[in-house]
């Protein structure tokens, strides 16, 4: 196959850069710089000139100079189900999911309905320059068909799974302890390791899960301990005190996960805003991953992710869209809110550090290390390249900008869609192919 370099202004991460600017150990940044990719994984990153000079007499240039090449970004929360609801008007948590995201996700029986809206998911990942993803699908087992069928098509590494639910939600939305654990079992055999594809033992949060679902649930990954946990934790407290009632026994809501053997390295729980001081010792101590969700957080009127207190006790934390809550499809817009959330609470959030997080962070955050988010030789080759001057008023703003990290606050303070030039996908052009 014909090795492919990549030429621009290449940005990669190898550690957390928590000390901002001082922190030029954590990042290679090369000005005139290059991918080779080969069989779509990274062979180097280096200087264009040496790399011209490894690569084959045959290689194919891309030259996207001036623009800045990262890694895909990686989105560690989102609901493909519901694209159809992002925006809709709700005063909190529990009265979005009933009014809206209950009716919607019930569509998603209908015979394809599934197969369009992951159609346009994928478009609109690829447009805004995700290009892997943790991603919840309905109870349906045509909604994961859907989603891995697209996805393989595509050759994106995608980890997702079919919502279990056994009791608060309309009937067409709920499946059994027996059924749920039946359905993921057939559809880990058929998707998981299929490609680039991983499977996440998904049951939707404690209030729309039996103790029997959530003991099997526990049982599938006592079965396949190598699988995704996803799930939702504190987002609002109205939840938190509905579990309470669903859950008497429980010291907390964290308490029930512990309970049923759900809390892991590789477990993903999204919001973690509302909790307690063992709650969090308990999640640090499994090494399970909080997911700061900031455009839904703020949407849905949940509160504010303390990213400095779960810091403090070694928790480990991705950040994510949380589409449909969320209200942008866009890892920098995501980022943008994040920052503020975070600025609020008089908690700094670098750009450095933020772009690790869409990028080397999430990766490590679903134990990807190696595999996506960075430039690592043998990584796959999952790349965005960046266009700082997409619009007018980027490009009036950059007349004034002298530095990397200038830049990427700037990008991730007024980029969107737009500021995507384009989306290697195992070093395949991919967002060009949309049009």
């Amino acid at each position: 196959m014909t090795d492919i370099l990549l030429r621009g202004r290449v940005l990669t991460f190898h550690d957390e850069p928590l000390a901002g600017e001082a922190s030029s150990e954590t990042y290679t940044y090369i000005e005139d710089g290059a991918l080779l990719i080969r069989n779509g994984k990274i062979v180097m990153m280096d200087d264009y000139s040496v790399l011209r000079t490894d690569a084959g007499r045959d290689a194919e240039v891309m030259d996207h100079r001036p623009h800045l090449i990262v890694p895909g970004f990686i989105d560690c929360h989102i609901h493909y189900p519901q694209m159809q609801v992002v925006g809709s008007y709700a005063g909190a948590l529990l009265e979005w999911l009933n009014k809206y995201t209950f009716v919607e996700e019930q569509k998603f029986a209908n015979q394809g309905h599934p197969e369009r809206i992951a159609s346009i998911f994928f478009d609109e990942l690829i447009r805004h320059g995700t290009t892997t993803a943790a991603a919840y699908c309905t109870v349906h087992k045509a909604s994961v068909q859907a989603f891995f069928t697209e996805a393989h098509k595509r050759n994106m590494r995608m980890i997702a799974g079919k919502v279990m639910m056994d009791r608060n939600a309309p009937p067409g939305l709920l499946d059994t302890p027996q059924s749920g654990y039946d359905d993921t079992k057939a559809l880990i055999d058929e998707w998981h390791g299929q490609g680039r594809q991983l499977y996440a033992i998904t049951p939707r949060f404690a209030p729309t899960s039996t103790p029997e679902q959530l003991e099997m649930s526990g049982a599938l990954l006592r079965e396949f301990p190598e699988l995704h946990v996803q799930t939702h934790l504190g987002e609002n407290l109205a939840e938190i005190a509905f579990v309470r009632e669903l859950f008497p026994w429980s010291r907390d809501y964290t308490h029930v996960y512990e309970h049923y053997g759900l809390l892991g390295p590789k477990t993903l729980l999204g919001h973690c805003i509302h909790l307690t001081d063992a709650e969090i010792a308990a999640i640090a101590g499994s090494r399970s991953v909080a997911v700061f969700c900031p455009t839904s957080n703020l949407f849905i009127g949940s509160g504010l992710f303390d990213l400095d207190r779960l810091q403090k006790s070694n928790v480990r934390n991705a950040i994510a869209t949380d589409i449909g809550g969320g209200t942008s499809y866009s890892m920098l817009r995501t980022l943008d809110e994040g920052y503020k959330i975070l600025n609020i609470q008089g908690q700094r959030y670098h750009p450095l550090r933020s772009f690790y997080q869409a990028t080397l962070g999430n990766a490590r955050a679903l134990s990807l290390e190696g595999v996506v988010g960075s430039f690592t030789p043998g990584a796959e080759a999952d790349c965005v390249v960046l266009d700082a001057r997409a619009t007018s008023a980027l490009r009036v703003r950059m007349e004034t900008v002298e530095t990397l990290i200038e830049e990427l606050m700037l990008l991730q303070t007024m980029g969107d869609d737009r500021s995507v030039v384009e989306v290697y996908v195992a070093g395949k052009a991919s967002k060009s192919a949309l049009d």
